[in-house]
């Protein structure tokens, strides 16, 4: 079973945030690899009451992209950067098709 299939099977309900431990044992990484993450800014953790990390399962997710990428080779920082890359890509894209969209419901031609 790979991380993401792993992140899956579990209900955001129920687990809300994972402590380190938890959230590298659920990648099959190290606590290390997350601090490393965070240090090239890619996620930052949650802070609980007593100031231990805790991760969200969508930080987990865009870990488990990176961890992929860090598998096959790739530097922790390069790998951090195309993740982010792909994420601001994917946003524009989606920005620019709700604007296609409204923009071809609301002209003026379209309605002659």
């Amino acid at each position: 079973m790979t991380a993401d299939e792993s992140l899956s099977r579990l209900d955001d309900d129920d687990y809300p945030a994972y402590t380190m431990g938890r959230a590298a044992e659920l990648l099959g990484t190290t606590p290390g690899f997350l601090r490393a993450l965070g240090e090239a800014r890619l996620i930052t953790p949650l802070r609980s009451e007593g100031g231990h990390r805790r991760y969200s399962r969508y930080q987990l997710r865009i870990a488990a992209r990176a961890r992929g990428l860090v598998d096959r080779g790739m530097p922790i920082e390069a790998a951090c950067r195309i993740i982010i890359l792909e994420d601001q890509l994917e946003e524009a894209q989606r920005i620019n098709a709700e604007y296609r969209r409204a923009a071809g419901t609301s002209s003026p031609s379209a309605a002659a």
